[in-house]
């Protein structure tokens, strides 16, 4: 094999916070042979041939910090792995991921690199990193590539992976508000918005609070219709039919003009407006039929359809259609100039993020046209204008022009139906006036509204129909968060992580557990392998049992999955052994260890706090670095760490002559004798001491009750108080059914 190439060695999937960024990363080891000795400025036409293949790359400013700052760095000389960083970013923004972070670091190997790049989908992001590979090695070697094939390839990858327009509005509207979200499925935009017993759950626009009944509600039309009428909500007349000739003779009861519509159909399927004759409505009915499982005739009501977004008790949004039609040019026909003149619309396609719908001559369009004497061959004269649809999408925002009146009656039918989020469809010919004296009335009541009409409309202002949606999901304050103690360093954390677990139960919680002991919700035992690692504490998460998390991490997990949080309200640090390194992960000196560790410090909430080992001073160097408090624990309270935290009010948890005291600034409290502690082994091993000060200290920054913390450590050990059995010096928990 030659040595001139780009070889990929591993990939690790960073699915959470890492050494390197909060967000989900890929980490590429790439090992670029010979090539390093070729920057790009040694290779004759690569970088023209790059910035012809990929144009966008002049947007990258790159460590120069301005517009085309990466072409400057390849016209000075930049490596391989570092080119590879940016077109993977560049094939992953033509994709329609753009931006993100991406680094490229040397490792101590020659020729071999660190490659981050951002990873918005991991399995798009796996393909971008490959094609990247591919497509630089052609530039250095001058052969042909299809750049437009393989974007083309990763923009069907994007499709099947991203999340729906609403879904994608509501989740970052969550992370606005620093709400975490967890993806259930990578097909379907099933998402988990928040932790353990604090999460929601959405599907595009239902929510947990959807119920099945009021979804079968709104589904049938003629149901809806009556349950509003009887609670006083404006609806047109009508009744459903089994036959074409009942049909025409409710409708001829009705007065005509009429609507005939599937009872159960969906995105005006089926649907006829503004019926006036037999034919016509035969016409209907033989469409109607064949949608749904029912027909409904109902009196036609005059004016625009509307579309109201009503989330709990507000409506939230409003938007209007407007009739569809074309002009003729007295050449081309009706169905042509539909593709010229609406489907080339840009804001229209088949795809969910395009605002608009394609237009087609379904049956209800030639009815319409034919009703003017056209058919889809016909060409029309110049200058004159054909009617194609009366109502179009339902795409003009008009929230701000909704009457009073009005509000309040699509949130009654939103209440009546049972639906929490619902789309109301009205039809009104002035929506700024009342409803009463225009004969204006609720047509439908839609579950799983979309949103993107009111994201991105054709006209007037887009509306925040995501934060709408959260705020109803988490009201006031609430974040979706539980109470999450994330453990590492390179010595008793599994201890630190089953005491706390201990002190938390007593303290009434339902406790998820991940730690190299196991998975343990409760008191069960649920895996007895080593569940230090993403996985195990990512079911923590997704349990809606657990009312408080302790998830052990070590350097390991930390450096190939990342952790599986996104913040946490306690990050222990329990200390870094002298000299520990992982070669084989290029961690190989204290600073490159010191910058896994911190890593849980950097994802402490601001309003929580870090655990440190005043014993240890690369540990005690992580204060600095914390946005929420701090609390020390060490094994002596005059030690110059602890004085001087005291000093500035600091709390911290000690061992001093025989007792472990809990100190908040100048406060001293006794907690209890060390020899009262059945962990500790009579004091005789300070590993252990310090684990238990450690997992004192973390239950005091959770608010745990001092006399809860005191017969938590007491009792720790005994399986008959806490769940567990010993198995020689370590401690796993018992099995219960």
């Amino acid at each position: 094999m030659s040595r001139k190439q780009i070889n990929i060695l591993r990939m690790f999937s960073l699915r959470g916070p890492s050494i390197w960024a909060y967000r989900p990363l890929l980490e590429v080891w790439v090992d670029i042979g010979e090539l390093e000795d070729y920057p790009s400025n040694l290779l004759p036409g690569f970088n023209d041939r790059l910035a012809t293949w990929l144009p966008g790359l002049v947007e990258h400013r790159c460590s120069v910090g301005e517009r085309g700052g990466f072409l400057q760095r390849l016209r000075d000389g930049t490596w391989p792995a570092h080119i590879l960083e940016h077109v993977a970013l560049e094939l992953q923004t033509l994709a329609g991921f753009p931006g993100g972070l991406g680094r490229a670091r040397e490792t101590s190997v020659r020729g071999v690199y660190k490659v981050v790049v951002r990873a918005w989908c991991e399995p798009l992001t796996r393909e971008a990193v490959l094609a990247a590979r591919d497509l630089v090695m052609a530039a250095i070697e001058d052969h042909p590539y299809d750049v437009d094939a393989v974007v083309e390839k990763l923009r069907d990858i994007a499709a099947d992976l991203r999340l729906g327009p609403s879904t994608e509005a509501i989740v970052n509207a969550a992370d606005d508000r620093d709400i975490p979200m967890i993806r259930l499925s990578d097909e379907h935009n099933l998402v988990q918005l928040g932790y353990g017993a604090a999460q929601r759950r959405i599907w595009t626009a239902e929510t947990d609070q959807t119920s099945a009944i009021a979804e079968g509600v709104a589904g049938n039309k003629d149901l809806t219709r009556k349950i509003l009428g009887r609670c006083g909500v404006p609806v047109p007349e009508g009744q459903e039919v089994d036959t074409v000739d009942e049909a025409w003779e409710v409708a001829t009861d009705l007065g005509l003009p009429v609507v005939v519509k599937p009872t159960d159909g969906n995105h005006g399927r089926g649907v006829f407006t503004n019926l006036t004759t037999r034919e016509e409505i035969e016409t209907a009915y033989a469409v109607a039929v064949d949608e749904g499982s029912g027909v409904l005739v109902e009196r036609f009501i005059p004016g625009d359809e509307h579309r109201l977004l009503v989330v709990g008790d507000q409506m939230v949004a409003a938007a209007r259609g407007d009739a569809v039609s074309v002009v003729g040019d007295g050449v081309n026909t009706i169905e042509a100039l539909i593709e010229l003149q609406i489907n080339a619309d840009p804001r229209r396609g088949r795809d969910e993020t395009q605002p608009l719908n394609i237009v087609r001559l379904d049956s209800a369009a030639r009815l319409e046209i034919g009703r003017q004497g056209y058919n889809a061959q016909s060409v029309p004269a110049a200058g004159k204008r054909v009617l194609i649809q009366r109502n179009g999408n339902v795409s003009i925002d008009v929230t701000d022009k909704v009457h009073p009146t009005t509000r309040d009656l699509v949130v009654l039918a939103a209440r009546a139906v049972g639906l929490d989020i619902a789309g109301i469809d009205l039809v009104v010919s002035d929506i700024a006036l009342p409803l009463s004296g225009q004969g204006g009335a609720i047509v439908e009541v839609n579950a799983g509204p979309g949103l993107l009409m009111h994201l991105k409309p054709s006209a007037g202002e887009a509306q925040p129909v995501g934060e709408a949606i959260i705020n109803h999901l988490f009201p006031g304050d609430a974040n979706g968060q539980i109470p999450l103690v994330g453990i590492t360093g390179s010595r008793g954390k599994t201890t630190v992580s089953r005491i706390l677990t201990h002190l938390l139960r007593l303290q009434g919680y339902y406790v998820g557990l991940a730690c190299s002991d196991g998975l343990v919700f409760d008191r069960r035992l649920v895996s007895a392998d080593d569940c230090d690692g993403w996985d195990c504490a990512r079911r923590i998460l997704l349990n809606p049992a657990v009312q408080a998390a302790v998830v052990e991490n070590g350097a390991r997990t930390i450096l190939t999955e990342g952790l599986a949080y996104e913040r946490c309200r306690v990050g222990v640090i329990t200390g870094i052994e002298a000299g520990e390194t992982l070669p084989d992960l290029y961690i190989e000196d204290a600073d490159q260890l010191f910058k896994v560790y911190r890593t849980q410090i950097d994802v402490v909430q601001k309003h929580g706090v870090a655990v440190l080992n005043a014993d240890d001073p690369a540990v005690l160097e992580m204060a600095d670095l914390c946005d929420g408090s701090v609390v020390l624990f060490g094994m002596s309270a005059g030690s110059e760490a602890i004085v001087a935290h005291r000093a500035n009010s600091g709390r911290a948890v000690v061992a001093k002559d025989g007792w472990i005291l809990m100190l908040d600034g100048a406060e001293q409290s006794v907690l209890t004798e060390l020899a009262m502690v059945p962990v500790i082994d009579g004091a005789t091993s300070p590993v252990l001491t310090q684990s238990v000060l450690a997992a004192v200290a973390a239950a005091w920054s959770l608010g745990v009750q001092t006399e809860v913390i005191r017969a938590g450590i007491q009792t720790y050990g005994h399986a008959a108080s806490e769940g567990m059995v010993q198995s020689g010096s370590a401690v796993s928990p018992s099995v219960h059914p």
